[in-house]
């Protein structure tokens, strides 16, 4: 079977291959150019997030999100030099992303949690926070979780949804924290002896401020006791071992003194009836 090549049909076909090839170069110029300046426009978007000292785990999650979205942006403009209809493109994508959104929206919902813990810092990795309902040291904060430890050593994975939609404590936020204790002595002890033995046993503990004063003051006459507060200001690196130790102190000294510590009682009358 012999072929022949109809010379007049590769005259009508060379101008339709020279001008698609003339959209191919195009294209490929378009796209070859344009990832050139998207990589450029991310790079100079990264050095100002820098010098603005945005977090490091931000930039480098934005890093991949600014040049993708704009090589997407390059490749559609590369199709539509091919004469690829970019509208009917556009409109699968986006219900792609719509039906991706749906199936991953509490991903996402962590994900944006994420992004708003990331740039307004409730709280920075080392902190001692309280949130989602657990305590710890925060570890690492990423655009999906947060990590914590206990001061038992644990580790808590904790979404972001769950931290931005609840209370958040940063525990050592502040350079000093107040130690509050209640102090119960008896109806027959002195008050203004008690007073003066807590405000001593404080003031020889080189670990509470002098600023603030510390505050020892009659709280409450409870059933069986007369309540005292004590609250001094430390700094927070020092609260618990001051808690601690002047938990113990005042236990101490007021076994020396004689001051006692009540405990709930009950009178019990008994009466003998007749017959």
């Amino acid at each position: 079977m012999n072929f022949t090549i109809d010379p007049e049909m590769i005259k009508n076909l060379q101008p339709l291959v020279i001008s698609y090839t003339g959209k191919a170069v195009a294209a490929l110029l378009i796209f070859l150019i344009g990832k050139w300046i998207a990589r450029k426009i991310t790079n100079v978007l990264i050095r100002l997030m820098k010098v603005r000292s945005v977090d490091l785990t931000l930039i480098k999650f934005l890093e991949g999100i600014l040049y993708y979205a704009l090589l997407t942006s390059v490749i559609i403009a590369a199709a539509g030099q091919l004469g690829i209809k970019t509208t009917s493109f556009l409109a699968v994508l986006g219900a792609a992303s719509l039906a991706i959104g749906l199936a991953l929206k509490d991903s996402l919902a962590n994900f944006s949690s994420g992004i708003m813990l990331i740039l307004f810092r409730p709280f920075k990795v080392g902190d001692v926070v309280t949130v989602g309902g657990e305590s710890g040291k925060v570890e690492a904060i990423s655009v999906f979780s947060t990590i914590l430890n206990t001061g038992d050593n644990q580790k808590k994975i904790i979404p972001n949804g769950a931290i931005s939609n609840a209370t958040i404590t940063n525990i050592t936020a502040n350079p000093t924290r107040r130690v509050d204790l209640v102090v119960g002595i008896g109806y027959d002890d002195d008050i203004l002896e008690a007073k003066t033995t807590l405000e001593e046993i404080m003031a020889a503990d080189n670990r509470i401020l002098a600023s603030p004063a510390p505050v020892v003051a009659v709280s409450a006459l409870g059933a069986s006791s007369v309540d005292l507060v004590v609250r001094p200001w430390v700094k927070t690196e020092d609260y618990w071992d001051v808690y601690f130790s002047l938990n113990e102190k005042i236990k101490l000294t007021f076994d020396e003194k004689g001051i006692s510590f009540p405990y709930p009682q009950q009178d019990v009358h008994l009466f003998q009836t007749t017959q």
